[in-house]
């Protein structure tokens, strides 16, 4: 997906920004940036979209996406049904590279950062002990000022660099179609139109109509700029849901694959065995020993 360049806004008496967002829900656009971002989620749960991965986000989640990575966050669909008691909460730190100083990189006692920022590239989910001690820095630093406020940013940059409780969120440093916003905004409503109808059948003519080309030029222009073809994407998100539910153990798996937009247990057996490499009871106690 064609991501569009976003400025990130950085006050003139800063050297990175930090801002803490409670929203009714996430309607973000596919962009990117020359800054890192440090991304930790307080409340909301959905579906993120960073490089060419599609996965679920939920409370707790903490990611660091690196320079020019493509990223987006969209709720679940109860999180736009105007319910004023359902929130999502987000604390968000950027800084480019060097925004303490071009010579800081280059110093001795900071060797690990390069390889950190390097790391980034990929996306890096947070775990373990790490994203506990980086969710307490960054609800620290919201209310820091002065030197307190670059001092804590070097303690969660010393201990993003020394752990190795984390998990690549991409599996190689791809490099990504840069867009206008035009292409940006018609592949968010592609994405946004397949997330809305995601559990009923999508045809080709459907949604090369919602992006204003034929089937063949949606379909060539799709691949072109995701890497995968429409109904890749759309097998994706539709898993994707289906892991979710699957967690939340409300739900027989059978009435979960058609809820999810799947017309016959097999066909979603198949492809749920292909993206995550497990079947969904080997998917569930999985889950269920990890959070034991």
């Amino acid at each position: 997906m064609k991501p569009l360049f976003h400025k990130v806004p950085v006050g003139p008496q800063s050297s990175f920004s930090i801002r803490h967002d409670t929203r009714p829900n996430f309607v973000g656009i596919w962009h990117y940036h020359p800054e890192l971002e440090l991304h930790y989620i307080i409340r909301g749960e959905g579906v993120r979209f960073i490089g060419d991965r599609i996965s679920n986000f939920s409370p707790g989640e903490i990611s660091l996406l690196g320079e020019n990575l493509p990223h987006t966050w969209r709720s679940s669909d109860q999180y736009y049904q105007h319910n004023p008691e359902l929130e999502v909460e987000v604390i968000v730190i950027h800084f480019l590279p060097d925004c303490l100083g071009k010579y800081m990189l280059s110093l001795p006692e900071a060797y690990l950062l390069p390889k950190l920022f390097e790391k980034a590239k990929s996306g890096m989910d947070i775990k373990g002990t790490t994203r506990d001690k980086v969710a307490a820095l960054m609800l620290e630093a919201l209310h820091a000022t002065n030197l307190r406020r670059i001092i804590i940013f070097l303690s969660i940059l010393e201990v993003l660099s020394e752990t190795d409780e984390f998990a690549p969120i991409i599996s190689g440093q791809n490099v990504f179609y840069r867009s206008n916003e035009q292409d940006a905004l018609r592949l968010n409503k592609v994405c946004n139109y397949t997330l809305a109808n995601y559990n009923r059948e999508i045809t080709l003519d459907e949604i090369a109509s919602i992006s204003n080309l034929s089937v063949t030029s949606f379909c060539r222009y799709f691949k072109l700029m995701t890497r995968k073809t429409y109904y890749d994407f759309l097998i994706e998100i539709r898993i994707s849901h289906a892991c979710r539910a699957l967690v939340e153990d409300k739900l027989p798996t059978e009435f979960i694959c058609f809820d999810c937009g799947f017309n016959n247990v097999s066909n979603f057996y198949r492809h749920f065995k292909k993206i995550t490499g497990l079947t969904p009871l080997e998917y569930k106690r999985k889950y269920f020993k990890k959070v034991s």
